[in-house]
C-alpha cells in the first residue's frame, strides 16, 4: 500500500482574527496585489480561483470572515468547513493576539484535531514604532507550546504575504506553486528559498 500523501484536489482556507487586524488587507495583497489603507468592515466574502494543472482541476478558497464576534454559528459553520486557517492579529494590539488564542481553542474544539493546519499571521510588521507584541515571544508560544506555524507580514508593505499563503498551501498537501500570486510574480521567490517547513509533520508535505 502506497504511503504517498494525495494532494487535494479542493481546499479552504479561512482568515479568522479581531476586527481591524488587515484579514481583507493580507488576502486582497495576495489575490490582486493591492493595498487600501482604509478599514472596511467584512462580513463574510468567500473567494475562489480554479486551476488546471497537468489535466487535473484544483480549486482554492479563501475565506474572509468578520472581526466582529457577533455572528458565532457563521463562525463555527466556517471552521466545521474548512481545511486551513489563518489567524491574524497586530503587532500593535495586543488585544487582537489575546482573540486568536481563543480561536485556536475555538478550531481544536470544533475540529477534533490537535493537528489541523493553523498558521498564525501578526500582520502590520511594518508599523515597528507602535509595536506591542513581542515577535520573539509569539513564536515560542506558537511553535514550542502550540506546534504551529508562525510568520509576521505586512499587507501594506507586501512582505510575506506569498509566504502565508505558501504556508497554509504546504500544510494541506496543495501545491504552492498554484497560487495565483506565485504565477504573477515568482521573482519574488529566490531560486533556492531556505522556507522553514511546518513543525506540524503530521500535515506538512514536500513541494516540487
Amino acid at each position: 500500500m502506497s504511503l504517498e500523501v494525495k494532494e487535494k484536489t479542493q481546499v479552504r482556507i479561512v482568515f479568522l482574527g479581531a476586527a481591524g487586524v488587515g484579514k481583507t488587507a493580507l488576502i486582497q495583497r495576495f489575490l490582486q496585489d493591492t493595498f487600501e489603507p482604509k478599514h472596511r468592515r467584512t462580513v463574510e466574502e468567500l473567494h475562489s480561483k480554479e486551476y488546471d494543472i497537468g489535466g487535473v482541476k484544483v480549486t482554492v478558497e479563501i475565506l474572509d470572515t468578520s472581526g466582529s464576534y457577533s455572528f458565532p454559528a457563521m463562525r463555527k459553520l466556517s471552521i466545521q468547513n474548512s481545511d486551513a486557517f489563518a489567524l491574524v492579529y497586530a503587532v500593535d494590539d495586543p488585544e487582537s493576539l489575546e482573540a486568536v488564542k481563543s480561536l485556536r481553542d475555538e478550531i481544536l474544539e470544533i475540529k477534533e484535531d490537535k493537528y489541523t493546519p493553523i498558521v498564525v499571521v501578526g500582520n502590520k510588521s511594518d508599523r515597528e514604532e507602535e509595536r506591542q507584541v513581542s515577535n520573539e515571544d509569539v513564536l515560542s508560544i506558537v511553535e514550542l507550546e502550540w506546534n504551529n506555524s508562525f510568520l509576521e507580514a505586512s499587507a501594506k508593505e507586501n512582505a510575506n504575504v506569498v509566504e502565508v499563503f505558501k504556508e497554509l498551501l504546504q500544510q494541506v498537501n496543495l501545491p504552492s506553486h498554484l497560487s495565483p500570486a506565485l504565477r504573477r510574480r515568482r521573482e519574488t521567490f529566490p531560486k533556492d528559498t531556505n522556507f522553514r517547513p511546518p513543525m506540524n509533520k503530521t500535515n506538512s508535505c514536500i513541494l516540487s
